[in-house]
């Protein structure tokens, strides 16, 4: 009986060791899971979601060269894909013509909550004094519509868990035309 009892006792520490494996190979499963899905850190979206000119002076004729002033309210979208919130830091946002900068708008410091959007208003004084190629700038402000391009480069950090901290950069690339006579924004297209 002592050889059967000892056999038994051998038989349940197997069972034990057996079941202890594949409750360890489970988990390793799930966290391999977990953390190629949910720990996966993503670079967030940065879009403009609207434009509105606030005020507007342009002159396409007359013996001075042609030029524009506006105040645009654009209003910023930050899409945080990721489990973690994702604070970022202060940019500029900046407004383009045929590649010069006419512009610039402050998006302040915020943070975007897990699998959120963050919307933010901000203002930009755009005008064309910096602009050295006067034809093109003619043809397009006697035309009424003028092309403009705004570029934002957000950096931050994701935050996952309270634990896992990356630094992730989202760049905004978006065009849009400006109809002068009646003060609207169309085909705004972000890349």
């Amino acid at each position: 009986m002592l050889e059967s009892e000892r056999f038994k006792k051998i038989q349940q520490n197997r069972k034990c060791f057996a079941y202890i494996a594949i409750f360890v190979v489970f988990q390793i499963i799930v966290l391999s899971i977990f953390g190629a899905t949910v720990m996966k850190i993503k670079t967030p979206n940065v879009r403009l979601r609207s434009v509105t000119v606030q005020s507007l002076n342009y002159s396409s004729s007359g013996s001075n060269s042609p030029f524009f002033n506006m105040t645009l309210i654009a209003e910023v979208s930050v899409r945080n894909k990721n489990f973690g919130h994702f604070k970022f830091d202060p940019t500029k946002a900046n407004v383009t013509f045929g590649g010069v900068i006419v512009g610039q708008g402050d998006i302040i410091k915020a943070r975007a909550k897990a699998r959120k959007t963050k919307r933010m208003n901000v203002t930009i004084e755009v005008n064309s004094d910096g602009i050295s190629d006067g034809a093109k700038l003619g043809t397009e402000v006697s035309s009424g519509n003028v092309t403009l391009s705004t570029l934002a480069r957000v950096r931050g950090k994701v935050t996952l868990m309270k634990m896992m901290k990356k630094r992730k950069t989202a760049q905004m690339n978006c065009s849009m035309i400006v109809n002068l006579p009646n003060q609207l924004v169309y085909d705004l297209a972000c890349k």
